[in-house]
């Protein structure tokens, strides 16, 4: 387990505060459920969420952002039984409730949703300022060296 407290992290790492706060959560609350599965693929800046949700329409699902954690969840089915009967003999498909959560850094914005046959895919990107961005550093020759010209 890490410890966010040791004086490397407030020595050696500046203006993460935010990011070490969100870290300790996410260690502390460790026991968090993989349902729905999940998948996670990067393209170039881009990146995009794919849950598996079967048997969900888009009604049935929240997707949240606040505070930078990116929220899923399903309320649980409707047991409600339609005309005095339930002709369900075995249910293999679960549908659950669930709240799956996602911690995205500042330099991320989400661009949209789409349920497609049971995947909902979230389109996130990375922006990246111009600030951020690698640049090249010139070495500057000194104009004396050890008091020589």
């Amino acid at each position: 387990m890490l410890n966010f407290t040791d004086p490397f992290f407030s020595t050696r790492v500046l203006g993460f505060e935010s990011l070490f706060d969100r870290l300790q959560t996410l260690s502390e609350s460790s026991s968090r459920s993989s349902y729905p599965p999940y998948n996670i693929r990067r393209d170039g800046n881009d990146i995009f969420v794919e849950v598996a949700v079967a048997g969900l329409s888009k009604e049935d699902l929240d997707i949240e952002l606040a505070d930078g954690i990116l929220s899923i969840s399903y309320a649980g089915p409707n047991t409600q039984v339609v005309n005095g009967s339930n002709d369900l003999v075995y249910q293999g498909i679960a549908q659950r409730a669930f709240q799956q959560q996602f911690t995205l850094s500042d330099d991320v914005v989400v661009k949209g949703a789409e349920l497609i046959n049971g995947l909902l895919t979230l389109y996130l990107e990375k922006i990246i300022p111009d600030e951020r961005k690698p640049k090249k550093i010139e070495i500057k020759s000194p104009k004396r060296i050890l008091g020589k010209k």
